[in-house]
């Protein structure tokens, strides 16, 4: 094969992206005329306040503001993140120096990533997680080393363990609780524990905070920044997305250490001229609200969240119910599970016209499962377990004849 034929050095060190098998098969029974029930990606259906749109549509009138802004967030944007921060977990971060605007959390992580990324760095991931978490550092030259996600007593010994036999020594942890895709949440007793491993072993942390407003038992989540001292090792990243459903809009945040905020801000000033200004004037308007647009957002996935244990239970799906984010960690039915993940999301759409993500797709750990996500209606989320029950209680006969791809491997 020619060179020009060949996928380019960082194109190749990224593994498949195997979300897209299943979307493409979503698409061609859409094409075909099925009307797939879309619980597979994370994107929020229900529209963003009024009081926001309100916002951009009076800011966007003034000529001014279709400028270039700023990268790194206009000053009135990034007072009100570190006033929530306040407000939220009593934490005090100076806005100029320890909160800078992103373009989603998304960027903001992949961003850092190349900030503080050295060819062959190596990078403690939990696994399963969020694709970016690992990506991220991958595309960055980065050496990802596994660790687990279960944020509790035995979370530390392969931390240890990875530090004493890891060459060079790992640079960053990354944290994700609540978490995409399992919904565990941390307590700040672990925060606590990590911080202090990671002074002990010089590593920083960085905590993905994208659900913290997303929670519907118990304690709010807390943040990592709320345990003594944390700040000197830790840069934490939220979303506008879910909590404001505004995930269109590209709105984030990463807060924390001064000095890993100046080399995230440094790079994204060689990349981006920031989010348009009348955007970020109407986050700024969300930030300062009063959280009622919050507790709705909140209110409106928790039903989505009973409905679905409910009815998905009942159809013989067992759905364990999260306490936070808006997705549901499901472990495949047994008689499927020699499938893995791909092959069974890929049997949803084509039997019960029901589109799921694959758990392999958050890492081979998450193989024996699926997330859900909590983004149609309770109609359709009811609509989606009658089409489930009448697959699994038909499969018998409709399934002799399937078998895995890993069968031939």
């Amino acid at each position: 094969m020619g060179k020009e034929m060949e996928e380019f050095h960082k194109v190749r060190r990224l593994p498949p992206y195997v979300f897209e098998q299943v979307n493409r098969l979503k698409a061609s029974a859409r094409a075909g005329g099925a009307d797939i029930i879309d619980l597979g990606m994370g994107n929020p259906d229900l529209p963003t306040p009024k009081a926001i749109v309100d916002k951009l549509c009076e800011v966007v009138q003034d000529p001014r503001t279709h400028r270039y802004s700023s990268s790194k967030g206009i000053p009135g944007l990034r007072r009100a993140q570190a006033a929530y921060y306040a407000r939220r977990f009593g934490v005090k971060l100076n806005p100029d120096t320890q909160v800078v605007a992103t373009l989603g959390s998304k960027e903001g992580f992949a961003n850092m990533a190349q900030a503080i990324t050295a060819p062959g760095d190596v990078v403690l991931c939990p696994n399963p997680t969020y694709p970016i978490h690992a990506f991220g550092f991958l595309m960055a030259g980065g050496v990802i080393r596994s660790i687990p996600v279960e944020p509790d007593e035995n979370f530390f010994q392969p931390l240890e363990r990875a530090v004493r036999h890891s060459i060079p020594k790992p640079l960053a942890l990354v944290l994700n609780y609540p978490s995409n895709p399992t919904a565990l949440v941390a307590t700040l007793d672990f925060y606590k524990d990590v911080v202090a491993f990671a002074k002990k072993h010089d590593i920083i942390v960085l905590s993905d905070l994208a659900y913290s407003e997303i929670y519907f038992d118990g304690e709010p989540p807390p943040s990592v920044l709320q345990v003594p001292g944390a700040i000197d090792v830790t840069v934490e990243f939220t979303s506008m997305s879910k909590t404001f459903s505004m995930p269109g809009w590209r709105m984030g945040f990463a807060v924390g250490n001064e000095r890993l905020i100046a080399a995230l801000t440094r790079v994204k000033s060689y990349l981006d001229y920031g989010a348009f200004t009348p955007i970020q004037v109407a986050a700024t308007h969300a930030l300062n609200g009063d959280g009622s647009d919050i507790a709705e957002v909140r209110n409106v996935y928790k039903r989505r969240r009973d409905v679905m244990v409910e009815s998905f239970g009942k159809a013989g799906f067992d759905v364990p119910p999260p306490a936070a984010t808006m997705f549901a960690w499901a472990k495949i039915p047994e008689k499927f599970r020699h499938l893995g993940s791909l092959e069974f999301s890929k049997l949803l759409v084509e039997k019960a016209d029901v589109a799921v993500a694959p758990g392999v797709g958050f890492g081979e750990q998450g193989d024996d499962y699926v997330r859900l996500a909590l983004v149609e209606n309770e109609h359709r989320i009811r609509q989606a377990a009658r089409n489930i029950k009448k697959f699994l209680s038909t499969a018998d006969e409709t399934m002799h004849n399937v078998i895995s791809l890993n069968a031939h491997r």
